[in-house]
């Protein structure tokens, strides 16, 4: 199977002397840097990321503490034109799946007229009663977007999974950049590189434009569960960022359905919440009554249009996997107009002529749970033992609506450094799509990660993988 490489495309006879247009000037530098440089300035990185604390942890691990993502130097490049069509495709999804959501809680066109079987939807742990009726203002249900795409040619972008809830990675996005231009500014003379770090401001607009009806000033507070979630840095950086408070359940209350800050000051009202708390748990009147991690009264808040959250409550129905297998017609159905960004072709398991095909080949397909997420309950056959595959075969004769599958794509591979040297290792891509009271915008760039282990596809932090920064050009 022909892998394409982001710097040299697809293989060939000349491969040693074809490289990209875009990464001629990186390929010169890789080429002609000495090692010992190489990993002096990898050292550098690794260092400078432990000053800041930019880590995670991975939850249910016996070692579970606190670690770094690695980082590769070598960035991953898209040129202008490639980004371009990645953005209004970017777009065109994002408007369609807010378009979805609206009509999900509202008259359900769509299910009528028998685009998506109801019980998809009705059956979907992440559809919530609560919302049916809400109008959030502008109408925007997913205000920040993570789309992952994979890449198998030169055209060749697939849209592997949609994350509308509480995506996450901006923080190693905007620190890969800051990293990149402290360790190679010269590089950037000679790039003209798309900026990412006009991200929080983006953010901050986009928050401060979906404030409630009559509000001048919004406060915005980003809400996190607190320090021991995985993601607690990047909820405490990008509150720094865009220049508001960081709170917790505690810092919060409802009084007469509308939400409340304490200060030393006394209570302020909050009017934007980006909250980074899951469904479950964001208010233990309304869904889960033991968590700890959620406001009372914040959905009743919500439903009077006292408060804004951001992204909405329930929006976790529109990127489920299975759900995921109807995106193409739900563009169509909202957008009247064709998929500019294709899905991988996947197997629904619910549908028992697709499950027959996925039983009988399992050896060489990717199989994923419906509700799974970084990398955890998945199958990836060709690299599964005998055993593993016949478990799975179980799980999936017992639960088929659970799960889908994927053939098994030659993800692109970029140059990384390895111990060995620099050497190809599969990438994905993660841009992040912001959507307002004024549209959306894509920020150019977005959190490349990185399958460290050669041979292996993937690439979650979680799972080992590391990240890159990645340049779209502006020449």
């Amino acid at each position: 199977m022909a892998i394409f490489d982001e710097m040299h495309g697809l293989p060939g006879p000349d491969l040693p002397e074809a490289v990209r247009p875009a990464y001629r000037r990186v390929a010169r530098w890789v080429a002609e840097a000495p090692p010992d440089l190489l990993d002096a300035r990898r050292r550098q990185a690794e260092l400078f990321f432990r000053r800041i604390g930019i880590t995670f942890a991975v939850y249910g691990q016996a070692d579970s503490t606190e670690r770094l993502i690695p980082f590769d130097i070598i960035p991953r490049i898209l040129s202008r034109s490639e980004w371009a069509e990645l953005e209004r495709g970017l777009v065109q999804r994002v408007e369609a799946l807010n378009a979805f959501l609206a009509d999900l809680y509202g008259p359900r066109e769509i299910l009528k007229a028998g685009v998506i079987p109801e019980d998809l939807i009705f059956q979907n742990p992440h559809f919530r009663l609560e919302m049916i009726g809400v109008q959030p203002p502008s109408g925007v249900y997913v205000h920040v977007a993570g789309i992952d795409l994979v890449r198998t040619g030169t055209d060749g972008f697939y849209v592997l999974e949609d994350n509308l809830r509480t995506p996450s990675g901006v923080s190693y996005m905007l620190e890969n950049r800051e990293m990149m231009m402290r360790l190679f500014p010269d590089m950037f003379m000679e790039h003209h590189v798309q900026p990412v770090e006009v991200y929080p401001d983006a953010l901050r607009a986009v928050l401060r434009s979906v404030a409630p009806e009559g509000v001048n000033d919004p406060c915005v507070a980003v809400l996190t569960p607190g320090p021991y979630n995985s993601a607690y840095y990047e909820h405490s950086f990008l509150a720094d960022k865009i220049g508001v408070e960081l709170v917790e359940a505690s810092d919060l209350f409802v009084r007469d359905e509308q939400v409340f800050m304490r200060t030393t000051q006394g209570a302020k009202r909050v009017d934007v919440v980006y909250r980074r708390t899951d469904d479950d748990f964001i208010d233990p009147l309304s869904f889960r009554p033991d968590s700890a991690l959620g406001v009372p009264g914040l959905m009743s808040a919500y439903r009077a249009g006292s408060v804004t959250l951001a992204n909405a409550v329930g929006t976790g129905v529109a990127d489920d996997k299975a759900v995921y297998t109807y995106v193409p017609d739900i563009v169509r159905f909202y957008k009247g107009q064709e998929p500019i960004l294709k899905n991988v072709p996947t197997f629904r398991c619910r549908e028992p002529d697709d499950l027959a095909q996925v039983l009988d080949r399992l050896p060489e397909l990717v199989v994923k749970e419906v509700n799974g997420s970084g990398g955890y309950g998945m199958l990836v056959g060709p690299k599964a033992t005998l055993a593993e595959i016949e478990a799975f075969r179980a799980r999936l004769v017992a639960d088929p609506d659970g799960y889908i599958a994927q053939p098994t794509l030659a993800l692109s591979t970029c140059p990384t450094l390895v111990e060995e040297g620099v050497a190809p290792r599969h990438v994905d891509l993660r841009p992040f799509v912001l959507t307002g009271a004024h549209g959306s915008e894509v920020i150019p760039g977005g959190l490349t990660r990185v399958a460290l282990t050669a041979g292996s596809l993937v690439v979650n932090s979680s799972q080992g993988g590391g990240t890159k920064d990645t340049w779209v050009l502006d020449e």
